[in-house]
This record gives C-alpha cells, structure tokens and sequence, in this order.
C-alpha cells in the first residue's frame, strides 16, 4: 500500500512541480494567438471549451492503453510503479507538452512536419511514411477487436462483418465531419466515463479494506513468471502509462483547439499524469484482485486483460461496474482508431499542402487512407502487431531528439528532453536486437543492452554537434 500512495502523490506532486518547471523551460506566451484563433476554419482549427480540450486528449492518448499496458507490465514487479511514476513526470508528460507545444507554435502542424522542421528534410520524410503506416495499423487493430467483442455480445445476425462495417462508417464520419460534432460530443462522455471508473476503483483499494502487495520490501527484480527481464522489455510494455510515441501523432488535433496557451500544461501534461494515475490504479487493482504477481502472471496465462478488467469491474464495482467496464473495453478502442484515422488525414493534407476547408477535400483524401486501412485489415496481424510497441517507442524517440533540438536552438534548458532521449533510444535500440524472432532479433540480452547503449551515446554525440552547428549558423529566433 505504502508504495501505491507515495507513487500517487509523487505524480501529483509532479504535475506542480516539474511540469511548471517544463513551462518555464519551454516560455509559453498567453498574449500570442493560438492557431485556433489565428487559422479558425470550424472544421480541425476551432476553439473549444478547456474541459472538453482535456477529456478529447485524455482520451485520444488513453484509450486502453493505460488499462491492458499497466495489467500487463505489472507483471514485471514493483518496478512497474517506479516506471509509470518517472516515466510520466519526466519523460511522457515533458514530451507530450513539448510537442504539442511545437505544433502549437507552428500552426498546429502536425508531427511530421514538426519533427521535420528541427531535424530535417530526410527525417521528416521518414516520419511521414513511418506515421501514416502506424496511424492505418492503429486504426485496423481497433475496428476488428471492438467488432469481436460486439459480435460476441449481440444477435447472430449482427455477426463480426456487420459491426466491422458500422464501425467503418463511423470512423468516416469521425474522419470527416468538423472537430466539434462528433468528437467533440462523445469523447467527453467516454473520457469522463474512464476516470469515474478508475476513481471508482481507487475508492475500493483505499477504503475497502484492500491489502495491495506491492512486494516493494523484496526488491525490483522481475516478477514476470517466463522470466522476462525489466529491461528492456517492461519500458516498453507499458508505453500509454509512462510515455508514448502516438500521444504526439494526437496532440495537434488538440493544439488545433486549445484557446490560450497557458492552457497547455493542464491539458498536455495534465492529461499525462491523469493516463499515470489511470495506470497506477489499473496496476494496483490488478495485483490487489488476483492476491500477488506470481497469481497475476497465471491469470493471464490463460486468460486476457479485457477478461481481468471486467472482472475486477464486476467484482468490486457490481452491475454499474460491468457495464462501465463493456463501455471501457468497447469505447476505448473505438476512440483510439477513429482519432488515429483523423490524424492520418491530417498528416497527409499538411504533407501534400491540401487545404480542407471542404467536405470534398476532405473526402479525396480520407477514401485513400480508409482503402488502405482495409486493406491492412486482411493481413495476418498476429506478427505485425508485434512491432507496434517498439514503432510506437520509436516514435517517441524521434519527437524527443526533435523537441530537444527546437529547445536547443531556442537557448532554453534542452536537458529536459535529451535525457529522456537517450533513455528511450536505450530502451528501443536494446529492445529491437533483445525481442525474439520475428518480432526482434534474438540476441543476448547483454549485446543487445550494450548496443542500445552506445546507439544512445552515439546520437548523442550527432545532435550535439547538430545542435552546435544550428547555434553559429542561426541567429536566436523567438517564435
């Protein structure tokens, strides 16, 4: 319990603290138009109510992310608290503002181009490839297991090709219409809904005579039950807890919004610590509920997190409780591939400079996008969604080194995000040459720690003097 409670008030504390110091660093400028109110087109550019600003982003980068991630990475020990507790403060929440910062200060572009415009023209077309590529697979995976799980749960005639469709036209309209009709309306709700179930069950572990054994006082050691090492592989187990790359593919469509920059901490590194939070009950309740990590890693050994979640849903929260978790375990992907899909559409209209103040616009570009997806959805993903943690990790590390060379070239303390940098680029490096085949390539796990290593050092060194050479060739620009 006592490791539970200092981790939920250290990412509290976090918020405060740290993240006012992240501001400082970064200079936000109230008097300054934000592109909500610069480039208002009522369709991605429109102003929106602050509150709605935060549950939409919440949302966007939760999804089940900070549920079936913490379930999962739990199983690694005690160590997992630690993770999501310093994860979030100084490596999720840091590059989840930055970027959205970035994007901010540039139009609301979106991460392509942003990454683009510190690390150049080569970089920023990888990135778009890279981001669209990952952007579809999300968008596949979350219209076939919510049209599963609904197949499963409705009449025979409403079978997995039906709701594969309804779920279909939804995105489309997701996609297409104006930010605030569809999004706007019912991402609030089901945002809303994934806090009051996660406070609802932060109640039962605080007063209802719960016993949570956090194992703290026997070490970090990995608890993972096929003996998994922690690194690398838990630092990227739990990626929505703690830091995640498809969190900057999201926070354009928000910083396209946002009515006031000093609204930024709240929502961007709010909306963080709140996934953290969302992670450290999700972690706690799980091993609280099955007694220990050596009984957590066999639940799961013949069972699935959705299984667990609404277990522990039903369970401690009763008849609400299941069908806040349906809700979860539906709703949450749903609200994760639709978003995806937008921000693909928006990538590629920013790539090719295709306005889209139209509905026919917008249309040219999405039939493509959503032609793809479907067609991504007919291949075996049981070896594709392999890749995504490490893509999705990746991915955070370019927008890390990006962040720290924007920093860097703004004479600010750009320490903030080239630790975290490192530490990321570490974690993939080492978990690519560590992951067994196919998914990595199955070496050592000390070769492939050593890599990951100097793969950190090296990059290092090259943005460095990057960084050097911007600094005698670029006057000092504020934006």
């Amino acid at each position: 319990m006592t490791l539970f409670l200092v981790s939920i008030a250290l990412l509290i504390g976090g918020y405060f603290i740290y993240g006012a110091i992240v501001e400082r660093v970064f200079k936000i400028n109230p008097k300054l138009d934000t592109p909500a109110i610069s480039m208002r087109d009522d369709i991605d550019y429109i102003p929106l109510p602050t509150w709605k600003v935060f549950l939409i982003q919440f949302l966007n980068i939760a999804g089940l992310g900070p549920i079936f991630g913490a379930i999962m990475g739990v199983m690694f020990g005690p160590a997992a608290f630690l993770w999501i507790v310093f994860g979030t403060i100084f490596a999720g929440g840091v590059h989840d503002f930055i970027s959205a910062m970035m994007s901010l200060r540039s139009g609301g572009s979106s991460l392509p181009e942003v990454v683009g415009r510190e690390l150049g023209k080569n970089v920023q077309q990888v990135m778009r490839v890279f981001s669209l590529l990952l952007l579809v697979l999300v968008g596949a995976v979350f219209v076939l297991n919510p049209a599963d799980l609904l197949a499963g749960m409705t009449p025979d005639y409403l079978d997995r090709v039906v709701w594969i469709g309804i779920i279909f036209i939804y995105y489309m309209l997701a996609t297409l219409l104006p930010i605030d009709k569809l999004i706007g309306n019912l991402y609030p709700v089901f945002g809303f809904t994934l806090l009051f179930m996660a406070v609802g069950l932060l109640v039962v572990l605080l007063f209802g005579g719960m016993t949570i054994p956090d194992g703290i006082s026997e070490g970090l050691h990995s608890r993972h039950a096929a003996g998994v090492p922690i690194f690398p592989m838990m630092f990227v187990s739990i990626a929505c807890g703690a830091i995640s790359g498809f969190h900057a593919t999201q926070s354009p469509m928000m910083a396209r919004c946002l009515k006031n920059e000093k609204l930024a901490r709240p929502v961007f590194y709010g909306a963080m610590v709140s996934e953290g939070l969302v992670a450290l009950i999700w972690a706690a309740a799980a091993i609280t509920f099955t007694h220990g990590y050596e009984q957590l890693n066999e639940t799961l050994s013949g069972s699935t997190p959705a299984a667990l979640v609404k277990n522990i849903s039903v369970t401690w929260l009763g008849t609400f409780g299941g069908f806040l978790a349906i809700i979860g375990v539906i709703a949450a992907p749903i609200t994760t591939g639709d978003t995806a899909l937008r921000s693909a559409r928006l990538i590629a209209a920013d790539m090719l400079k295709f306005d889209q103040k139209t509905f026919w616009k917008r249309l040219v570009l999405t039939l493509p996008i959503f032609a793809i997806t479907f067609a991504v959805m007919l291949i075996d993903f049981s070896i594709l969604w392999r890749y995504f943690a490490w893509c999705n990790q990746t991915l955070a590390v370019f927008t890390l080194w990006a962040a720290t060379v924007y920093l860097a070239r703004h004479r600010r303390a750009y320490i903030i995000t080239m630790l975290p940098a490192m530490f990321m680029t570490a974690v993939s490096v080492s978990y690519l040459f560590a992951a067994p085949r196919p998914e990595g390539l199955g070496q050592p796990l000390s070769l492939a720690i050593a890599v990951g290593v100097c793969a950190a050092i090296a990059l290092t060194v090259i943005i460095l003097m990057y960084i050097k050479k911007l600094k005698l060739a670029t006057p000092v620009k504020e934006d």
